[in-house]
């Protein structure tokens, strides 16, 4: 998603700290979607509990990964949709590396301590208590696989079908409650390996994020340096509540 920021301007400061944080709230998310889908290989349809059991199963042996991702969000009352590509890179526990190469560049880097936001053109870099990032029962849900977060959203086959044209799985997640910031997400999994071909969810607001994800690749055995950041020589740093 585009991120704002104009230097003395109090108003954009404002929209640049709402971007940051709509920002780790969708690391969060696709930090679950990207562990969700990780390989598991069937011959026959799955029902809905093995689909869950599977996955949750094959997400808990997932130490890290890294994937090519195309990331679209519409802003429903601007009817504006920004497209983002890049490579991430995820670690548990608790470690995310962002690498947006279009439009722009930027990194948003996430490990146990603090959460980064680097915007070279803007020579500024935004900081976060992580702790910060995941009090939030929900975050912490999405970080522990879809047998967790079943606890706070109905999961089930999209209607009327459960699979696309190809084949592939559909799922639909609902919130059991309506204060999780989030109204509906939606899950594609390839039919031949059940990894995440696509995922998208909508807020309150009507506005939709959808991510395309492509060679996915786990076990990597990534360096937690890969997590850690120091803003270069120049850089302006915020501090985020």
């Amino acid at each position: 998603m585009p991120f704002l920021f104009s230097f003395g301007a109090k108003k954009m400061k404002r929209k640049s700290k709402r971007s940051n944080r709509y920002s780790l709230k969708i690391a969060i998310i696709l930090n679950f979607l990207l562990f969700f889908g990780s390989g598991i290989s069937f011959a026959d349809t799955l029902s809905l509990d093995e689909l869950i059991a599977k996955t949750q199963e094959r997400y808990e042996k997932t130490a890290d990964l890294k994937a090519q991702f195309i990331q679209e969000v519409t802003i429903k009352a601007m009817n504006k949709t920004d497209r983002e590509e890049g490579v991430v890179y995820v670690k548990n526990p608790r470690r995310m590396l962002w690498v947006y190469a279009k439009p722009k560049a930027k990194k948003l880097i996430i490990n146990p301590k603090k959460a980064w936001l680097y915007v070279p053109e803007d020579h500024a870099a935004y900081v976060q208590d992580t702790e910060n990032i995941y009090k939030s029962k929900l975050a912490v849900k999405f970080l522990s696989g879809i047998g967790k977060l079943s606890e706070d959203f109905h999961v089930g086959f999209s209607k009327p079908d459960n699979l696309d044209r190809n084949g592939n799985y559909l799922l639909t997640l609902v919130p059991k409650v309506s204060d999780t910031g989030v109204d509906k997400l939606y899950v594609t999994i390839d039919k031949e390996n059940f990894q995440i071909i696509q995922c998208s969810f909508t807020d309150l607001y009507g506005n939709l994020t959808r991510i395309r994800l492509s060679d996915i690749r786990i076990n990597n055995n990534l360096d937690d340096k890969l997590f850690n950041f120091k803003p270069p020589s120049g850089v302006d740093v915020f501090n985020m509540p």
